[in-house]
């Protein structure tokens, strides 16, 4: 390129590293040198020859050539884009030729689960004191009804009905109530920590579960626990919330089928949200026929 150019783009990363965090500055900076490299090889003078065309092929090589996620690659436009505008700003340019490329979308990261023995490895482990027991009641409470976090930590006393086998959500997401069942094991659980709970605090506090200071769980300190319970049980893989939840929609998918009352129990606004699930049980079903069907297994040289 022009001498003109590179130290235009010089005097840009300069700047940026004045008045950015290190890290943004890093990494725009490496972005930019790799579009500097490419408009080199493609024999590009000067950025005001850039145009959009240009850049929609710079992402693509990017994108197959150098199999960069969806993530690196807006991050990589957004840089490109802070350059040009500044270029804009200098009127070196007359538009942003960056402005309206976009990045491929990205594909949706399927959740985590445990499998149902896993599951049951960490709910029958024993407790060893109070606030084992208290976590015992939290993950048989996740698994069994599939909330999120910042919903069982919002739950008071009130909101369990154990005639009826319920609780009552008032703190969803987006605002919404809901009422969701509760499995025999889990309100079995939660009343073994109600008996541990009840000298711990008098009825000022409505909150189910407390913290070892005796206020309402923090959900930061529901992590940890279980991170805790990991180890404790020698878990290979670490154990966040949310897994219980997904773990309990992936399940109940597998064995009701029905996706519109799995979308009813997890609070979830559309059914596209829910659909999620599907996907994950046909990764399962997916690898039992791979392991099982004879013309699909691929470890038999010439007949896959």
């Amino acid at each position: 390129m022009e001498p003109e150019s590179l130290e235009q783009l010089d005097d840009y990363l300069a700047r940026l590293a004045r008045r950015g965090s290190r890290h943004t500055h890093a990494a725009y900076r490496r972005d930019l040198r790799a579009f500097q490299a490419y408009c080199e090889s493609a024999n590009v003078a000067r950025w005001t020859d850039v145009d959009g065309a240009r850049i929609r092929a710079y992402v693509g090589i990017r994108h197959h050539d150098d199999n960069l996620s969806a993530r690196s690659l807006q991050r990589g436009l957004s840089a490109i884009r802070g350059f040009f505008d500044d270029l804009l700003k200098k009127r070196i340019l007359e538009a942003n030729p960056a402005r309206g490329v976009r990045p491929p979308k990205s594909g949706r990261r399927l959740p985590r689960l445990l499998d149902v023995d896993a599951i049951a490895g960490l709910l029958d482990a024993p407790a060893d004191d109070g606030l084992e027991t208290r976590d015992r009641a939290m993950w048989e409470l996740f698994y069994s009804s599939g909330l999120r976090l910042s919903e069982l930590v919002g739950l008071d006393v009130a909101d369990v009905d154990f005639a009826a086998g319920s609780v009552f959500v008032r703190k969803g997401k987006g605002g919404k109530a809901r009422y969701v069942p509760v499995g025999a094991k889990a309100l079995e659980a939660i009343g073994v920590w109600l008996e541990v709970r009840r000298p711990r605090t008098g009825a000022v506090q409505p909150a189910l579960f407390l913290s070892r200071q005796g206020r309402r769980i923090a959900p930061r300190t529901v992590e940890m626990r279980l991170e805790r319970w990991r180890s404790k049980l020698k878990l290979s893989e670490r154990v966040h919330p949310h897994m219980l939840r997904h773990s309990f929609a992936s399940h109940m998918l597998e064995a009701s089928s029905d996706l519109r009352a799995v979308q009813e129990l997890l609070g979830h606004a559309t059914l596209a949200t829910t659909q999620i699930y599907t996907h994950v049980d046909f990764q399962r079903l997916a690898a039992v026929y791979d392991q099982a069907h004879p013309r699909a297994r691929r470890d038999r040289a010439g007949k896959a």
